[in-house]
């Protein structure tokens, strides 16, 4: 019964914050950036949110019960991918635009913006997918009733509803109630679940070895097929741009990015550790509930239904960055760009509400035809990560980058991944290499060559980015 009402809590708080902000939202600029008002405090939380979802919580929950404290080297790409966003974060507020296609048109022309853009709706739906099937999961243990596949669309139903609604505004602030709640309890989660394991001795008695060091079974090539697209992911997150743009000002945007490497690094390790430690005792034959099976099962009833209530909480929030993030895409850089330049304000917010709609129901579509989330979050990484990600640097570090080189850059990255993927899958092509290795390959080396064997940019073209 507790875990039911703490639940009953976190959605009654989530409806409360989306429908204050819903009766903000008057015009696109506030769906779509929140009005450009986010102080950074805000935007810690909800960068830290919007990061940390289903693919930390069961993607390498999943890692870390298959290869114990092997699975850091996940996030780990997005720690190093930090260390670059802290040189960007400020010029992307300078530049002050809605989408990444925005950067990249500026950059380059708007067949870039079109090809950037169904690279961000295809990757960004196969990560929503994935938070509708781990809620579900989540669904199901607190209510063992419940079949996941019923609790799938129950989540779903929910987060079309709730993103549709406020855009932006309610994004940011829903993340920062999820995120503080989050990170006090993992804190205080962790000591009460070693203890309960019997302590760290008992942890490593039960687990092999090789789940204490630094590649375990898997190797190098693996560790990093696991750590360089989450890097690239980051590096290059259309959601994340989209938070820069909805900054107060270039030093909130600033401010925010250390506090992201602060709260990113701790909380993702404490959810390894509840992994690792979880694993330890408890079995399952869905290797991605460990987290929230041991919030279950590891803690005292009323913690475990607090932090399994978080839990829940960021799944929904990652599912309403990621969802949003490609409708903002497809309303500001295809709908007004191409299609009705002279919209209104009322028919832009019309049409993103039903563009959340659509592609809320595309990714319900996706999250049924596959298990595992691991691998569906590396997929989709990797599609955007060497599709987008290359050509975004360029924007901010490379004079040098053409317009035919980057468009190439994109259409490479995105088709290599789907190919690779797809003859993995259907004939066993190359079990051992990851698709990130040629996707990215094939992306960069693109657009180092023909940028070299075609003519430079324009200096009217650089000017935005390099003054």
């Amino acid at each position: 019964m507790i875990y039911a009402i703490v639940l009953g809590i976190v959605v009654a708080v989530l409806c409360g914050v989306t429908i204050a902000k819903t009766l903000s939202v008057r015009t696109g600029n506030d769906f779509l950036v929140a009005g450009r008002k986010l102080p950074w405090p805000v935007l810690v939380f909800t960068l830290l949110s919007s990061w940390i979802g289903a693919g930390s919580l069961l993607g390498g929950g999943e890692n870390a019960y298959k290869n114990g404290f092997v699975a850091l080297w996940q996030p780990a790409g997005g720690w190093c991918g930090l260390l670059i966003i802290a040189l960007i974060a400020g010029r992307a507020r300078r530049f002050a635009q809605f989408t990444v296609p925005d950067l990249l048109e500026a950059r380059y022309n708007a067949t870039a913006r079109v090809m950037a853009t169904i690279a961000i709706v295809v990757s960004y739906t196969v990560i929503v997918s994935y938070q509708f099937k781990g809620g579900g999961d989540i669904l199901h243990l607190i209510f063992p009733e419940l079949p996941r596949a019923t609790g799938m669309y129950i989540i779903a139903g929910f987060v079309i509803v709730f993103t549709a609604a406020a855009g932006m505004a309610s994004i940011a602030y829903l993340d920062l109630v999820i995120g503080g709640l989050v990170t006090v309890i993992v804190t205080i989660a962790v000591p009460l679940i070693l203890s309960d394991a019997g302590g760290w001795s008992e942890v490593r008695r039960a687990l092999p070895p090789s789940h204490f060091t630094l590649l375990g079974d898997i190797g190098l090539s693996k560790a990093l097929g696991f750590l360089i697209p989450t890097m690239l992911l980051l590096v290059g997150n259309q959601g994340m741009y989209q938070k820069f743009f909805s900054a107060r000002s270039e030093k909130d945007a600033k401010y925010a990015v250390a506090g992201w490497i602060v709260g990113t690094l701790f909380l993702e390790t404490m959810l390894i550790m509840v992994a690792v430690i979880g694993s330890s005792k408890f079995h399952t034959e869905a290797p991605r509930e460990i987290i929230p099976l041991t919030a279950r099962k590891g803690l005292p009833v009323i913690l475990g239904a607090i932090l399994l209530g978080g839990i829940f909480a960021k799944v929904i929030s990652t599912a309403n960055n990621y969802l949003f993030s490609p409708a903002t895409n497809l309303i500001h850089d295809v709908y007004g760009r191409f299609i009705n330049k002279n919209a209104s304000e009322r028919q832009m917010l019309i049409v993103s509400r039903v563009l959340v709609v659509a592609l809320g129901i595309f990714a319900l579509l996706q999250a049924t035809q596959f298990e595992s989330v691991l691998n569906a979050s590396l997929y989709a990484y990797t599609i955007y990560g060497a599709a987008v990600t290359p050509v975004v640097l360029a924007v901010f570090f490379w004079k040098r980058a053409t317009t035919a080189a980057a468009i190439t850059s994109i259409i490479l990255g995105t088709v290599v991944t789907v190919a690779w993927n797809l003859a993995q899958s259907q004939w066993g092509w190359q079990k051992d290499i990851d698709a990130v290795y040629p996707a990215l390959a094939a992306s960069v080396l693109s657009l180092i060559v023909i940028s070299y064997a075609t003519p430079k940019p324009s200096d009217e073209k650089l000017r935005p980015f390099f003054e």
